[in-house]
């Protein structure tokens, strides 16, 4: 007797093939599509809420062998990039708390090596304009920025965001609104 399992679908009618892979026991074939599909949204996602790209890429690579271990546990609830997300989502709040932990024993050392070589204008306008971005992104309710970040910079569609966060469709779609409308206010009151 063959053991059904449930495909969460793509979107298009047709099976998530991951899901399908997934399923099938084939847990290596499905994190190399993982990675494939799904590992620049989930980098974009991760640069986003940490703001350095090391420590982005650091966590994307731990998120993906996180995803490979809980495979065996997947339950095909929702779409395999919601649940990636959510994932990557969990490794980004981890490294965060650990960091906060870090820099707070940090600022008790003085640091004699902190003032460095100036940089270029256009690389110091960069890292402002960014600055900016975060501190506005900072501003934002939490879950207003998460429903904004997960729209925006993975991709995610309104359906899966609502999936992640335990919301309705129409509730994902307001959070990610009101959020966009607030960081447009945000910067443009800074940029004045």
């Amino acid at each position: 007797m063959a053991i059904q399992t449930q495909v969460a679908p793509t979107g298009e009618g047709s099976p998530d093939p991951i899901a399908a892979l997934i399923a099938a026991g084939r847990h290596r074939d499905a994190l190399v599509e993982c990675t494939r599909r799904h590992a620049a949204s989930l980098g974009r996602l991760c640069f986003a809420l940490l703001g350095d790209q090391a420590e982005a890429e650091e966590v994307l690579q731990e998120s993906l062998v996180a995803a490979f271990h809980a495979m065996p546990g997947y339950r095909a609830e929702g779409s395999v990039a919601a649940w990636l997300h959510g994932i990557a989502r969990r490794q980004c709040a981890r490294r965060l708390v650990t960091r906060v932990r870090r820099e707070r024993r940090l600022r008790l050392v003085h640091d004699a090596d902190a003032a460095g070589a100036p940089l270029p204008d256009e690389e110091l306008e960069r890292r402002r304009r960014g600055e900016r971005v975060r501190a506005a992104l900072e501003e934002l309710k939490p879950s207003d920025r998460e429903a904004l970040l997960l729209r925006f910079e993975s991709g995610l569609s309104f359906a899966e965001i609502a999936a992640l966060q335990s919301l309705d469709e129409a509730t994902a779609r307001k959070r990610a609104s009101r959020a966009l409308a607030r960081l447009r206010t945000l910067l443009t009151e800074v940029d004045r």
